[in-house]
């Protein structure tokens, strides 16, 4: 009898650890799906989050996360719980982005690629048609999604620019944060010469005054931002600012800025509204 009731109730005490699963910081209040489209030799993933509460969208977010811009997320609980670039700035800020109405899709690199979505292939229209093909199977899972925007950072903004030049009518809008310096020394040179106005749907950049990374200069932002009279969002401050100068965790990471910064991106989709910005 008493060896009867211990198996009851360490089964008991098991099913209920497995429930009670630590959701990471990063997941904390979503809901998630892995999308798997099996094309072109390889497969192309991403994941679908949205609100907990959440029944229905109109807007999706495409996020196109930095170097090396390769997520391999690993699910459980109902959520991406891990992934070799959980720290990217994107990723790790993601839920701030979410509302009753808007969801975001996590863009992987295509697996064939490799363990780093190199720049060149970023800028190739088989990238884009790789993450057109997420998009549209995103939008058939939830058919009430009528307006898709890209959001990228760092080397991603490799892939929304380009992205953007080829899909540009079934887009929204663009943001490009801690956008790559072509010009800098060991920089990639896909955006030299990239012309911003031809794309003709909104767009903007979110950069931070202090970033310390060498091929994402401020200066050189501001340069096309005024060239081609597009809004720029300049970040400044935040803190804990540690690692490579170019990783996740400083100014180019918008460290201990995430909220802000994401609430800001989160009210210029919302609103429509997309202005020059100090935050």
């Amino acid at each position: 009898m008493l060896r009867n009731l211990f198996i009851f109730f360490f089964s008991m005490a098991a099913a209920f650890g497995a429930q009670a699963q630590t959701v990471p910081a990063h997941a904390e209040g979503l809901t998630e799906e892995l999308i798997e489209l099996a094309m072109d030799g390889g497969m192309q993933k991403g994941v679908l989050s949205k609100r907990k509460d959440q029944t229905s969208a109109t807007k999706l977010i495409v996020l196109l996360p930095g170097y090396p811009s390769v997520v391999r997320p690993e699910m459980g609980n109902g959520v991406m719980m891990s992934s070799p670039l959980i720290g990217n700035f994107l990723i790790r800020a993601r839920r701030h982005l979410l509302d009753g109405k808007i969801m975001t899709l996590l863009v992987d690199c295509h697996t064939a690629i490799g363990d780093i979505c190199k720049p060149e292939y970023q800028s190739t229209e088989n990238r884009f048609q790789h993450v057109k093909a997420l998009i549209d199977a995103a939008k058939i899972k939830v058919p009430s999604i009528n307006q898709v925007y890209l959001y990228s950072t760092s080397a991603g903004s490799i892939s929304s620019a380009f992205i953007a030049k080829y899909m540009q009518k079934e887009l929204a809008g663009v943001i490009h944060s801690a956008t790559i310096d072509p010009t800098a020394p060991k920089s990639y040179p896909q955006l030299t010469d990239f012309d911003y106005s031809a794309i003709k749907v909104p767009q903007a950049f979110v950069h931070h005054a202090d970033d310390p990374c060498s091929i994402t200069s401020f200066g050189y932002i501001q340069k096309i931002s005024e060239k081609y009279k597009l809004p720029l969002v300049s970040v400044s401050g935040g803190s804990d600012f540690s690692g490579n100068p170019c990783g996740a965790f400083t100014q180019h990471g918008f460290r201990n800025k995430e909220v802000i910064v994401m609430k800001h991106v989160l009210k210029m989709i919302q609103s429509d509204t997309w202005s020059s910005e100090n935050l």
